[in-house]
Formats: structure tokens, sequence, C-alpha cells
């Protein structure tokens, strides 16, 4: 699998690059290494030179976090989003037979692993701590994907289509905040704000 290629596939056609996507083979393993791991470390490590090197602050006052606090913040988040991505399978997985849809877990994975694609990649952004916004609206396209991918690798009838989206994006959000808050916590009160 080429990951420039598959991210490129993600955003010009991803009704198709879903389809591709259903169609091989993965294991959890594979699927880890081979993209998740990848693509998960670049808001980790953009963040960490963002917050480290570069800095944030306003009106001419730079505050950076200090290095150990920035490899743990940054190891912190790398490793809620690989945790995120396996408990969102979980959750995929566990709410298929209720939405009628084949509930095989390696296509949940697929579903879970695939779906941050946007984010992961729109988090290079954190290198210049002022134009995170741009990454945000960037991991927002994550939910279309979602959208998209939801019903062509679960395949619930299409009725149920709808509420099983809605439930999953709800996990989604649910997991996404709970990643940020326990993410910032670990970052000092001047880069946080609070």
């Amino acid at each position: 699998m080429n990951i420039v290629e598959r991210v490129k596939g993600f955003v010009t056609e991803p009704k198709t690059e879903w389809r591709a996507v259903d169609a091989e083979e993965h294991t959890v393993q594979g699927l880890f290494t081979g993209y998740v791991m990848i693509l998960a470390a670049i808001p980790a490590v953009a963040g960490f030179i963002g917050m480290c090197i570069v800095g944030s602050g306003v009106f001419g006052a730079t505050v950076r976090m200090s290095i150990g606090a920035g490899v743990a913040h940054a190891v912190l988040g790398y490793i809620l989003s690989l945790g995120w991505v396996y408990v969102l399978a979980l959750v995929i997985n566990a709410f298929a037979p209720k939405f009628e849809g084949h509930g095989e877990f390696m296509d949940a994975l697929k579903l879970a692993a695939f779906t941050p694609t946007p984010a992961w990649v729109g988090g290079i952004f954190n290198v210049i701590p002022s134009l995170w916004i741009i990454g945000f609206l960037l991991s927002l396209y994550s939910v279309y994907l979602l959208f998209v991918g939801l019903p062509i690798l679960t395949e619930p009838p299409k009725e149920k289509e709808l509420p099983y989206f809605c439930v999953v994006l709800l996990t989604m959000i649910v997991l996404t905040v709970v990643f940020f808050v326990v993410a910032a916590l670990l970052i000092p009160a001047p880069l946080r704000g609070f």
C-alpha cells in the first residue's frame, strides 16, 4: 500500500478508495504498522516542533514548552491516537449487528484506521501553532470520509445507514474530546491557556 496514493485517493475519490480498501486484505498489525503508526506521527511530531521550537504567543511574547514536557506530550498524543483508532473500531464492530451490518472486526478497523487520514495530514499545521485552525478544518473532512465509508465497509440496510453513522460520529466526537482533554492536561498552563 502506497501511503501517498492512499491519501490522494481519499481526497480526490473517496468512494472509489473505500471500495479499494474494502477489497484489500489487511491484518491488525499490518494496518497499524503500515499506515496508522506512520500518519499518526505527523501531528505528534509537528506539535512537538510547534510547541517546543517555534512556540506560541500573542503581542510579541513567545512561550515555548520545555523539551521534556514536549516529548511527553508528543508521546502521549501519539499513543492516544493509536488507542483512539482501536477503540473506535471496537465501537463500530459492536454496533454493526444492531444496525444489521455484517460486523467483521477487520472492516471496522479499516474504517477506523483510514477515517482520520485528513486529521493526521492536517496535523502538519501544528508546526506553526497559530495555524492549528487550518488543521482542524481539514480534519472535518474525516466526517465525510466516515459517512462515505461506513455503508461500503459495514453494509447496513439503506434505512439504517444514517442512524449508524450518527452513533459512530458521536463516538468519534466523544473519543476526540477525551483525547484532547487528556493531552491538554500535559501541556504547561501558559501554552494551553488555562
